[in-house]
């Protein structure tokens, strides 16, 4: 006689799942966990910022990043910001520290005005400064000059503009692109991050294979 437990197995029989199903249902599943960004479409400064990350990430996985000039401003605004606390918190009664704060007021003043003429007249619409690609590229200027990576879009346009150029380099080739950004917001402001990265990945890979643009003339997509 057979037991009730094997009479009960053969009653039930286990349905055995396909294995592709299985692969299936774990890829929905991480499809499911993927979270879009969300912008604001009126936000421009939003939407460039996030623009710009992009195309700093992109760049970034391809040459490293040159921290040199960011490093030299840091220094100017650390240096502002130590008179201020000096001015602040000097151990000198009222009258008597009026020649240190004159001093240090005036010293904070015209290293921040130092700053805001470095952002406004040297980087202006550069985003990114690259060292030099030593290993792995064919291209000679690139061996030798880092890329200087620059930006624009315009207030109240539908146009981002990347440049790409050499840094330091007397009448630089560059390569230049320009899309509409309803190439990667959606109506409802949902950013398609691949589509820009794969965008980027195209320009730099021209860069590198020394295809460079004529600046006379702007490419649109």
């Amino acid at each position: 006689k057979k037991s009730k437990q094997q009479q009960q197995q053969q009653e039930d029989p286990v349905e055995a799942i396909p294995v592709e199903h299985i692969e299936e249902t774990e890829d929905d599943d991480d499809d499911e966990s993927i979270e879009l960004l969300q912008v604001d479409l009126g936000d421009i400064v939003k939407m460039k910022q996030i623009l710009d990350e992009t195309v700093i990430t992109t760049i970034a996985e391809n040459v490293k990043e040159d921290f040199h000039w960011d490093n030299v401003k840091l220094v100017i605004m650390t240096s502002a910001c130590l008179f201020a606390c000096i001015a602040q918190f000097a151990p000198l009664p009222f009258p008597d520290s009026r020649p240190v704060l004159g001093i240090c007021c005036c010293l904070y003043f015209i290293l921040s005005g130092v700053l805001q003429m470095c952002v406004t007249f040297i980087d202006q619409d550069c985003i990114l400064l690259t060292q030099p690609k030593k290993v792995g590229t064919k291209n000679k200027n690139l061996e030798k000059y880092g890329i200087r990576v620059r930006a624009k879009m315009p207030k109240y346009s539908e146009f981002y503009t990347l440049i790409l150029q050499f840094q330091n380099m007397e009448n630089s080739p560059c390569v230049q692109q320009t899309w509409s950004i309803g190439n990667f917001f959606d109506i409802d402001g949902m950013f398609d991050e691949v589509a820009l990265v794969e965008a980027v990945q195209g320009a730099y890979d021209r860069l590198e294979k020394g295809k460079y643009d004529d600046t006379k003339k702007e490419k649109t997509t």
